[in-house]
């Protein structure tokens, strides 16, 4: 198939997904199924924090320096934030483990200001009922997992009643890894899903989560960034991507995938090792994309180039760790299986 042609439903198949609220009757081609809602506590400045729930995660984000900061769980050792993967302009930001605590102190970098903290929890709210497809949903053959199948809350796309990152459509040019910097062996990579959109989308102000597919440890991938309504993952029907918010001042035409876990010395499995080259693969022969290519990068909305490669990692278009030294390493396996 030609490089830019369209994307349609018969090639990335996606059964009704219909509401995510609890209606009356249950749209054909969904069940419904419950997950629970992400409860949130905010704070601010560097006062010890404690909150009513057992939190997942803890969300910190600063202006000034982004090197510096750490996290004391309850009465626990200090703990370096690290860089992780997400990035915002002026500052620095971190998504930590928070082990199911109720308690935790947070330091920031020396001068820092505007200091804000979430605690997030994603496993222990009160049920919200999705509508959630009743069969299997696939990009040309290979099975993922829709918004509403990972409990996706899309009130959370919304600010002040409008979309707060409304959707922007341009050619795919490349495809970047990533890794989230979260636990490994995790062991409800779904809830992990759902805490790492509400700290994108609401936390840091994105509007959405910053990936386009998230893979867990077991192969499962998981739809990402909201694309529109018409059953197509990632793009709309005229094969253009959705922008998305993983590398800073080169989103647009770029798309996302992100591994779940931290894979700084420790690989990724075999079986997300083997789901990201399918995808990819299934991505760059549809578009006509060469995955051992180099290119250079042509921002769309202004114009920046870069040169790179068609398949990348963040740290090759930022200042970052992310994919990880372990997946780094593999990138260059990734494109010459993805080609073949």
């Amino acid at each position: 198939m030609a490089a830019g042609a369209a994307l349609t439903p018969v090639v990335f198949a996606a059964t009704e997904s219909g509401s995510d609220s609890t209606p009356d009757t249950t749209p054909s081609g969904t069940k419904p199924e419950t997950f629970p809602a992400t409860r949130t506590a905010t704070a601010t400045g560097t006062t010890p924090a404690t909150t009513a729930f057992a939190a997942s995660y803890v969300g910190l984000r600063w202006t000034g320096e982004q090197d510096g900061a750490g996290i004391r769980l309850a009465d626990g050792p200090w703990q370096t934030t690290g860089t992780g993967c997400a990035t915002v302009d002026g500052g620095g930001t971190a998504l930590i483990a928070a082990d199911e605590g109720t308690a935790y102190e947070v330091k920031a970098p020396a001068g820092a200001t505007d200091v804000r903290t979430v605690a997030i929890d994603c496993t222990r709210g009160p049920d919200r009922t999705f509508h959630v497809p009743s069969e299997p949903t696939r990009v040309r053959g290979v099975r993922y997992l829709s918004r509403p199948a990972w409990g996706a809350d899309e009130s959370k796309r919304y600010k002040d009643g409008k979309v707060n990152s409304p959707e922007a459509y341009y050619p795919l040019q490349s495809i970047t890894v990533h890794h989230t910097d979260t636990p490994n062996a995790d062991p409800d990579p779904a809830a992990t899903v759902r805490g790492i959109y509400e700290y994108h989308a609401v936390t840091l102000d994105w509007g959405d989560i910053g990936y386009h597919f998230l893979i867990d440890e077991a192969g499962v991938i998981y739809e990402g960034r909201y694309s529109g309504d018409d059953l197509v993952p990632a793009f709309n029907p005229d094969g253009n991507l959705v922008t998305a918010f993983h590398t800073a001042g080169f989103n647009s035409g770029n798309l996302g995938i992100a591994l779940i876990g931290t894979l700084v010395t420790q690989p990724p499995t075999d079986a997300a090792k083997a789901s990201l080259i399918r995808l990819i693969k299934v991505i760059t022969r549809f578009k006509g994309l060469d995955p051992q290519a180099k290119i250079t990068y042509t921002n769309p909305v202004n114009g920046v180039k870069k040169d790179n490669e068609t398949i990348s990692g963040h740290r090759d278009w930022l200042q970052t760790d992310c994919p990880g030294q372990t997946m780094y390493d593999l990138l260059s396996e990734v494109r010459t299986s993805a080609a073949y």
